[in-house]
C-alpha cells in the first residue's frame, strides 16, 4: 500500500531548454542550455485549508555551452522544498532550496522564489514570478529577478514553457527561457 502511494505522488520530468542570454554589456547568445532531469514527490496533498507540499530534486546535465554562458559546464543538483495552493483558475507556488554547484571558482548557492499563475484556457497558463539567488561564483553577487511567462500544454505529456524578465536587485540583466517539457509518470 505504501509503495502505491509513493508511485501515485511521483512525477518525472525532462526539460530540454533553449537558452537566451542578453547581458547589459556584450553580445546576445542563443542556443541549447543544460538539460534538466527531475522527480517531484508530493508528500502532503492539497486540501481546502492546506497547501500541497513536495520535494522536487533535480540535476542539470551540462549540455549547454559554458563558454557562451548557455550552460554551467558541470553537473549541478538542486534540493528544494515547494508549497502550492490553488483556487479556481489561480495557482500560487514557491519555496526554496540549495544548489550543489561544483567547479573551479563556483560555490554552492541558495534559491528562493514564488509564482502566481492563472489558467487562461484549458491549454494556456500565464503567470509572474519573483526569485532570489545567492552568489553562484566566488566573488559573485546575489540577485533578485522578476519574470512573466507561460505554459502551453499540447497534452498531459508535452508542454512548452517560456519566461522572460529583468533583474530588480543585483547586476542589471535581462533573462529569457524557452523549454520543451516532457512530463510522464502515473501521478501529476
Amino acid at each position: 500500500m505504501f509503495v502505491l502511494g509513493v508511485i501515485t505522488n511521483l512525477q518525472l520530468h525532462l526539460i530540454a531548454p533553449i537558452a537566451f542570454v542578453a547581458p547589459a554589456h556584450g553580445s546576445t547568445r542563443f542556443g541549447y542550455g543544460d538539460t534538466e532531469l527531475g522527480a517531484k514527490y508530493r508528500f502532503i496533498e492539497e486540501t481546502p485549508r492546506c497547501p500541497q507540499i513536495g520535494m522536487f530534486p533535480h540535476v542539470e546535465v551540462p549540455s549547454g555551452d559554458r563558454e557562451r554562458r548557455l550552460g554551467s559546464g558541470h553537473v549541478q543538483a538542486f534540493l528544494p522544498l515547494w508549497l502550492q495552493k490553488s483556487a479556481g483558475p489561480w495557482t500560487t507556488y514557491g519555496g526554496g532550496g540549495y544548489w550543489i554547484n561544483p567547479g573551479a571558482e563556483n560555490c554552492n548557492w541558495w534559491f528562493v522564489g514564488w509564482l502566481l499563475q492563472r489558467q487562461m484556457t484549458a491549454k494556456l497558463a500565464l503567470g509572474a514570478e519573483v526569485f532570489h539567488e545567492t552568489a553562484q561564483e566566488k566573488g559573485g553577487e546575489s540577485d533578485t529577478q522578476f519574470n512573466l511567462g507561460g505554459i502551453f500544454d499540447f497534452s498531459e505529456t508535452y508542454h512548452l514553457l517560456a519566461s522572460a524578465g529583468h533583474t530588480i536587485q543585483g547586476p542589471s540583466a535581462y533573462q529569457g527561457y524557452i523549454a520543451f517539457q516532457l512530463t510522464f509518470g502515473p501521478g501529476k
